[in-house]
């Protein structure tokens, strides 16, 4: 899938905002490929894969695009 950074916390986690979709999903810094937490900026374009947590929708194997 793809999307755009929305939001980056400095706890190391943050929020996409997904094509097509009125709900940001959360991803953590552990799930990032490629690419280090410091280095991601808002509005960059990601490409992830959703999975399902025990708190709803996540995002991993987040990477720039």
């Amino acid at each position: 899938m793809n999307g755009t950074i929305k939001t980056l916390k400095e706890q190391g986690f943050g929020f996409i905002s997904r094509e097509g979709e009125t709900r940001d999903l959360f991803f953590h810094s552990k799930e990032l490929k490629g690419v280090t937490f410091d280095e991601l900026k808002v509005g960059d374009n990601v490409t992830f894969e959703v999975i399902e947590t025990e708190k709803g929708p996540a995002a991993t194997n987040v990477s720039r695009a």
